[in-house]
């Protein structure tokens, strides 16, 4: 497998709570990669918590520190990388995104909703009505997830481990084998 992905990162794009910061490091070890989650990479940098920036600089300060770590992060290699949910809203972090495989990991809201309902440290979920604030990102960001070289797609009873073996299995179907001359 990591011949053929010969060194190319695995970006794990999807909204809040479908498990990207869990299933990374279990697809890093099987390839043999670092893993990189972007929101710790903010924290550490601003030493502020995603909370913390969101409340300081606004939605789009954040964005701008989102797609500036991005763009440092996406010059190394055989990394695989839980980006923020929010991280495709911005053209230009397709192109940083293009560089690897884009993986969307996908879950129903009822499932995301009911992994995050005792999280407070989400600052879109701040809301009167969170799984209405979910619907309505889901909805917002789907036509930009589904850009994705890969869809995968999580159902209740699912563990980490499944996810991360479909997203393995279904790798060689969206590459290409290398051309032997």
């Amino acid at each position: 497998m990591s011949s053929l992905l010969q060194g190319v990162n695995l970006y794990l794009i999807g909204m809040m709570g479908v498990g990207k910061t869990t299933v990374g490091p279990l697809l890093g070890k099987y390839l043999g990669y670092g893993f990189v989650d972007i929101d710790n990479v903010i924290a550490q940098a601003t030493d502020k918590s995603i909370s913390q920036l969101f409340a300081q600089v606004g939605e789009a300060g954040f964005r701008q520190v989102e797609s500036d770590v991005l763009s440092q992060v996406c010059a190394f290699t055989k990394l695989t990388i839980a980006t923020g949910g929010g991280i495709v809203l911005r053209r230009e972090n397709w192109g940083y995104l293009h560089h690897g495989l884009i993986v969307w990991l996908d879950a129903p809201v009822e499932l995301i909703y009911s992994r995050l309902a005792e999280d407070s440290t989400r600052p879109l979920l701040q809301d009167i009505d969170p799984k209405g604030k979910l619907r309505s990102l889901l909805e917002q960001r789907t036509p930009l997830y589904s850009q994705a070289d890969l869809h995968i797609t999580e159902q209740e009873g699912d563990t980490p481990e499944d996810v991360a073996t479909r997203v393995i299995e279904a790798i060689p179907n969206v590459l290409k084998k290398p051309v032997s001359h």
